[in-house]
């Protein structure tokens, strides 16, 4: 039994290595720290993402898969001078249509303070701070993704009075494909309440890359021959 034993703690120790970031849907603001809306052009500060309103966005899983561990999220509550985020109910979604994509994980979260990341502001109120963007942070369980197309759906809670609201990837007005379910509808297309233009919702996704056909060949050869020469020492 300690030969595989062996081999199979390597595999486990490489794939659940310390989380990096496999996946950002893009930035949530720019080198000064702001989220601007274009007053007079656009008029969506955010989108909400409540008890009532959920939000998806669609990614790509690469090479051999990856090894979900972590979900980052980002919104503000207007008014909040702090961190008022208590939750999010998420779910990932294999799939390349939301309506017919498959659930492979799901569930209800605590999370945790990432950092203000910035403030959503408009080009009249640039030094407006009632907005504070924050990277908000939920450890689930470990989800292990095949390469291919899938969606991540995601509703916040807050003790905050308002929202929680997430605003647009920054530079994605005209080209994204953000989605939301308003009291369980359905999923419809966002876009701009004035413009009318599609947008991106931000979030990102951390964990470890599952090592290649190749790699795993070499672990499992490492393993056993730790294993020889740990029962002839015995």
């Amino acid at each position: 039994m300690k030969k595989p034993l062996i081999a199979l703690g390597l595999a486990a120790a490489l794939v659940s290595a310390q989380a990096v970031e496999l996946f950002s849907n893009g930035p949530v603001v720019d080198g000064t720290g702001l989220s601007i809306l274009n007053s007079g052009v656009d008029s969506t500060l955010g989108a909400g993402s409540n008890a009532s309103a959920t939000l998806a966005d669609n990614f790509a899983v690469t090479g051999a898969g990856w090894n979900v561990q972590s979900l980052d999220f980002f919104g503000y509550q207007t008014g909040s001078t702090g961190f008022t985020f208590t939750g999010v109910t998420w779910s990932l979604l294999a799939g390349s249509d939301v309506t017919t994509a498959a659930t492979v994980a799901s569930g209800t979260t605590a999370v945790t303070n990432g950092g203000l990341v910035g403030y959503r502001v408009t080009t009249t109120t640039l030094t407006s701070t009632t907005r504070p963007l924050f990277r908000i942070s939920a450890d689930i369980p470990d989800v292990v993704l095949p390469a291919g197309s899938y969606f991540v759906t995601w509703a916040l809670a807050g003790s905050g009075a308002s929202g929680p609201f997430v605003p647009p990837v920054l530079g994605s007005l005209g080209t994204g494909n953000g989605l939301q379910n308003n009291a369980g509808a359905g999923f419809v297309p966002l876009s701009d309440g004035l413009s009318l233009s599609p947008y991106d919702v931000p979030f990102a996704i951390q964990g470890g890359v599952v090592p290649e056909p190749g790699t795993w060949a070499l672990m499992l050869a490492g393993g056993l021959a730790v294993a020889g020469v740990a029962r002839r020492r015995a």
